[in-house]
């Protein structure tokens, strides 16, 4: 019997309870209830909130405790933290106290993996050096399990692992924070004050990424920024072989950057990787990115497929992601940029030339006033949709750098006809993004459905 089957016997009636109801949560809902164990499962969300989720819940077996008293009624032998509950919420400390075992779908599928695990944190890039490692790994021909925070949680799967498969997965803050296992390969992209609103303070959000690092072996590899001061003082806890990548200077094994090409330099052997204009995915950001990725796979993935990787792979879906080149104009999706500022440091940072921009969506009331210059300095034409257009456009008109038809504006109703204007208005050499520096709300359910309708449109035109 190996360790899996040993801990799904060891739950067989034993009480296990899920925080959150969600899409992550559902399929190990059901798992542990095909197991034998007695689920329930808690969420602040009422039945009705919780639409198709309560009801697939139920059907596993699952006794549903709602509202805003969730977590004060829970008998149960086992308690499954989801993500976004924080690790020292006073019930769960209470419930720890009396006993009660609280842990993570990762921290188990961490126990259980009996294959080699390559994971990514960071407080930027994380999504795109995880996918990007996944992609370098299939094309190499490894069976490749993608999941953690990007969304997909892997111990419903467990079962289906293999010992020469590779794990990739995205960790946050909140599931690193109750980690005491380390991957065999640990990326940190950088680190930066984020999610202070949950974290009691910045040590603790630092010490919980540190966690990626903190339990490897000496067997093990882990991944730095050495120009991210945060992660590369995490250079000291390294307990296994320390890799570092840079942009701004040479390093003695890792990746850098040197006359626009990656070198990898393998302790004094340094190979020639790839050229950054082969990048397919814009911004000197996902260069970092592909350095990371690249010192995480090397040795396992040859410079070949790198190459071929990194001239083919279009961007995770929605950020900055590539859709079409159509008349020498090329078509971008960034339809995750939901608020001003991720316009502006995304999208908008990405591109030597002025861009045609789709931008206008749901009001969320956030302030457009320091968008407003940046489209002045990096749109030539602006085509805006939505609630927030009159605001966007007010924002552009009281900026100092605006001057008349510097952006040309253009005002339309809905997707289709924003695409069409920008048809219209792209002359071979264009970039064309949709970057809507708002919420999908009121036009879409998410943003999803907003880029998959923008990527729909775009790829019909004729």
């Amino acid at each position: 019997m190996n360790r899996t089957d040993k801990f799904f016997e060891s739950i067989k009636n034993k009480k296990v309870c899920f925080v959150g109801i969600g899409t992550s949560n559902l399929p190990l809902i059901e798992l542990f209830s095909k197991k034998g164990a007695i689920v329930s499962a808690c969420d602040r969300q009422s039945y009705e909130n919780l639409g198709e989720n309560s009801l697939r819940a139920e059907k596993a077996g699952a006794k549903l405790i709602l509202g805003d008293d969730y977590l004060s009624n829970i008998d149960a032998d086992i308690l499954f933290r989801s993500p976004g509950t924080p690790f020292y919420k006073p019930e769960l400390e209470e419930l720890k106290k009396k006993g009660v075992i609280v842990t993570s779908e990762m921290e188990i599928f961490f126990e259980l993996c009996p294959c080699k695990i390559i994971a990514v944190t960071g407080s930027d890039g994380k999504t795109t050096t995880t996918t990007v490692i996944s992609e370098l790994l299939k094309a190499e021909g490894k069976t490749v399990h993608l999941g953690g925070n990007i969304g997909t949680p892997l111990l419903p799967i467990i079962e289906s692992i293999n010992e020469d498969d590779y794990a990739v997965v995205e960790l946050s803050s909140f599931q690193l924070i109750s980690m005491r296992k380390s991957p065999e390969i640990a990326v940190v992209t950088n680190l930066a004050p984020n999610h202070l609103d949950i974290h009691k303070n910045m040590d603790e959000y630092v010490d919980s990424k540190r966690n990626i690092i903190l339990h490897q072996n000496a067997f093990s590899k882990a991944i730095l920024n050495l120009d991210n001061n945060i992660s590369n003082s995490f250079s000291k806890d390294v307990r296994g072989k320390l890799i570092k990548f840079s942009r701004k200077e040479k390093v003695e094994n890792g990746a850098y950057l040197e006359d626009d090409k990656i070198i990898y330099n393998d302790y004094g052997k340094k190979t020639e990787v790839v050229n950054i204009k082969d990048i397919k995915i814009p911004g000197m950001h996902n260069v970092e990115n592909y350095m990371a990725a690249i010192s995480a796979v090397w040795g396992i993935v040859s410079p070949e497929n790198i190459v071929k990787v990194a001239k083919s792979f279009g961007g995770v879906e929605h950020r900055a992601e590539f859709v079409r080149e159509l008349d020498g104009v090329k078509y971008y999706n960034d339809s995750i940029a939901s608020s001003p500022t991720r316009t502006a440091i995304g999208t908008l940072s990405l591109y030597d030339e002025k861009i045609i921009l789709i931008a206008g969506g749901y009001d969320k009331h956030i302030p457009y006033e320091p968008l407003g210059p940046v489209i002045c300095d990096k749109v030539k034409t602006l085509i805006l949709l939505g609630d927030t257009a009159p605001k966007i456009e007010q924002a552009v008109k009281n900026s100092n750098n605006f001057t008349e038809n510097n952006p040309v504006i253009i005002n339309v109703n809905n997707m289709e006809e924003a695409v069409n204007a920008a048809r219209e208005n792209a002359v071979k050499g264009d970039i064309v993004s949709l970057s809507p520096a708002s919420a999908s709300f009121g036009l879409y359910k998410n943003f999803m459905e907003r880029g998959n309708h923008f990527k729909d449109i775009v790829n019909n035109l004729k």
